[in-house]
């Protein structure tokens, strides 16, 4: 299978099918490349009982509001999956699936797509390949001597898993804190972080977040002072398993550990805990391995953007990694904005 479409989007999940969306509002030649079997994006492989920040009024693509979830204010993991299903068959997005693409590179005035179903030209390329599938781990020392489980929040499914284990959970972001709470009836639980972990007041959601980002997106942009948008608010949603583990005191931090031992983890003072199993809930890196041909990745990993555009080959666009392109692009209703900008910069240099 190969093709010249006007543009090609790697990565079909919500800021693919966000960029979709307006390309076909554009009336634009282009083709989605999905690597997964099914529609849904990561949130088809997350842990069973995550639920989104917001209510679904506020966690919608472009042209489409999520409906609630009868019995939830706010809507779970699998709710979302039948929403962006439904999105990508309203809107007829051309999505192609499995496929996965190995590189792209540049090949005179397009760029090649090179996948495991062909290779595709494109006047211009939208990577939505977000970040859920490279986890990471940091440098631990210990982490090869030790003779427990280890896994990621991407393997994390359900506290049943751990029954009566003595669990370490680290990280104090949403994701600790969520599997934490999960663990803290049913396992003997130990949630360290690197530092006090930071709970939003109870009433504060992803509508607030949104809110906060978008105030801080507007003051950048009018060369006023950095609000340091939601950073400034607080780390951790108190979303209702959270808010009733904290408030049942089973949310206690512990200082980050400095190593592994064979059965436990270790403190700087020396202090000791034993444990069977470790889960890092330590964030992700973007994942654009496809992108190296390029020789675009400069500092941290990162590709210099100006907006979503790729300051160094402007044919290339960078959608859905955060707040390093676009403030809330991560989300499903921050994600709207900068996939509009995107397909109207394509748009307008495809004119030119």
């Amino acid at each position: 299978m190969t093709g010249q479409p006007e543009g090609v989007v790697t990565g079909g999940g919500q800021a693919g099918l966000a960029a979709g969306y307006h390309l076909r509002r554009l009336g634009l030649d282009f083709v989605i490349l999905d690597a997964r079997a099914a529609a849904g994006g990561a949130w088809q492989h997350t842990w069973d009982s995550l639920h989104l920040f917001s209510p679904a009024a506020y966690s919608s693509l472009p042209g489409r509001p999520m409906p609630g979830q009868p019995g939830e204010v706010y809507p779970d993991a699998a709710h979302v999956v039948r929403y962006l299903s439904d999105y990508e068959r309203r809107y007829e997005l051309p999505v192609l699936r499995p496929v996965h693409v190995r590189g792209v590179h540049r090949d005179g005035e397009f760029l090649g797509v090179e996948s495991d179903s062909g290779t595709w030209r494109a006047r211009a390329v939208i990577s939505a390949t977000g970040t859920w599938w490279r986890p990471f781990i940091p440098a631990v020392p210990g982490r090869a001597e030790f003779g427990g489980t280890q896994l990621h929040t991407v393997e994390y499914r359900s506290p049943a898993d751990f029954a009566g284990r003595r669990v370490v959970v680290v990280g104090g972001g949403n994701s600790g804190a969520q599997i934490a709470a999960d663990l803290a009836y049913g396992s003997e639980l130990t949630w360290v972080t690197q530092r006090p972990p930071r709970f939003l007041a109870d009433d504060i959601d992803g509508r607030a977040l949104f809110d906060a980002a978008t105030a801080r997106r507007r003051a950048l942009e009018n060369g006023q002072r950095d609000t340091a948008g939601v950073a400034s608010l607080g780390d951790i949603v108190a979303v209702p398993p959270v808010r009733e583990a904290r408030d049942a005191g089973l949310l206690k931090a512990s200082p980050m550990v400095v190593r592994l031992t064979r059965d436990g983890v270790e403190w700087a003072d020396g202090t000791r805990a034993a444990a069977d199993a470790v889960i890092w809930c330590t964030g992700f890196r973007p994942a654009l391995s496809h992108l190296t041909p390029l020789g675009l990745r400069g500092a941290r990993g990162r590709i210099r953007t100006i907006g979503t555009r790729a300051a160094d080959e402007p044919r290339l666009h960078l959608l859905g990694y955060g707040d390093w392109t676009g403030p809330a692009t991560a989300t499903l209703i921050g994600v709207g904005r900068p996939a509009r900008d995107a397909a109207r910069a394509i748009a307008e240099s495809l004119r030119s």
